[in-house]
């Protein structure tokens, strides 16, 4: 089995709604994404004989992800009023609503769904919230 990884950073904010803590307040991380896909045959001929993927379209595929969310605020979606979100989006902030609290579990499910919707054979998401603290998904095969 080939195993490849690739990673990029985003900073952005985010709070866990409902959360009896100091994470109950907007703050920001400078988030980490590691993405490991895997496979076990390499590309036989052509220019990319002998690689399971380019590591240029791995590398531009979370480098994509990473973007999408940089400079955000990423917020539950319900968990702000409606009069605040308008005025956020009137006042041009980029705002990220997903349906699920933020954290870097959920993250890291929901960047897994994301990349293998695509053609990417993935293993494993990594989000780190910070550099000591990760968590990880991956589906049992």
């Amino acid at each position: 089995m080939y195993v490849l990884k690739s990673e990029a950073s985003f900073d952005s904010a985010h709070f866990l709604s409902g959360y009896n803590g100091k994470c109950a307040n907007i703050h920001g991380h400078r988030w980490k994404i590691e993405v490991e896909i895997c496979g076990g045959q390499l590309v036989a001929d052509g220019d990319k004989r002998g690689m399971l993927i380019d590591f240029g379209d791995l590398k531009k595929e979370v480098r994509n992800l990473a973007d999408s969310f940089d400079h955000a605020l990423i917020y539950e979606a319900g968990s702000l009023k409606p009069d605040t979100v308008t005025a956020l989006v009137s006042e041009n902030f980029k705002l990220i609503g997903l349906p699920f609290r933020p954290t870097a579990e959920n993250l890291a499910k929901h960047f897994f769904d994301l990349l293998n919707a695509g053609e990417l054979p993935v293993k494993s998401v990594t989000v780190f919230e910070t550099p000591e603290n990760r968590a990880i998904y991956t589906e049992e095969v």
